[in-house]
């Protein structure tokens, strides 16, 4: 499984509910922008320490952009970025998930739901 951002920050803020999700997956994967995310959103360097000690913990595999992520990203965009407000980051996440074959877990079902080609687990903190 794949772990989308807002699942880890749920963990962060204490749901015990995205902590089990994680913790039941036997291999946990994680997007390069995920971890530019959760990077970008730290308050200090303790605090991206924090981040950096938690990813290790649980065996996050770090899955890198690829020419095919960022040209499934980019098709992304053009189909559901105007009409369901896809983000770029977002797109990028899910063309990772593609990529590699495996379940997106979310609990943004509103732009992540609509992709065909996607394997989704909605997540409901």
């Amino acid at each position: 499984m794949i772990f989308d951002t807002d699942v880890l920050i749920w963990i962060e803020r204490g749901n015990r509910r995205a902590a089990r999700v994680v913790e039941s997956a036997p291999k946990r994967f994680l997007s390069i922008f995920s971890r530019m995310e959760l990077m970008q959103g730290a308050r200090n360097r303790r605090h991206q320490d924090a981040i950096r000690d938690f990813l290790a913990r649980f065996d996050f595999i770090l899955l890198p952009l690829t020419e095919n992520i960022g040209h499934r990203a980019l098709i992304y965009v053009e189909q559901y970025g105007l009409t369901h407000g896809l983000t770029a980051t977002d797109a990028v996440i899910a063309a990772t998930a593609a990529e590699n074959d495996l379940t997106l877990v979310s609990s943004n079902a509103k732009h992540y739901r609509l992709i065909k080609d996607l394997r989704f687990k909605a997540f409901a903190p």
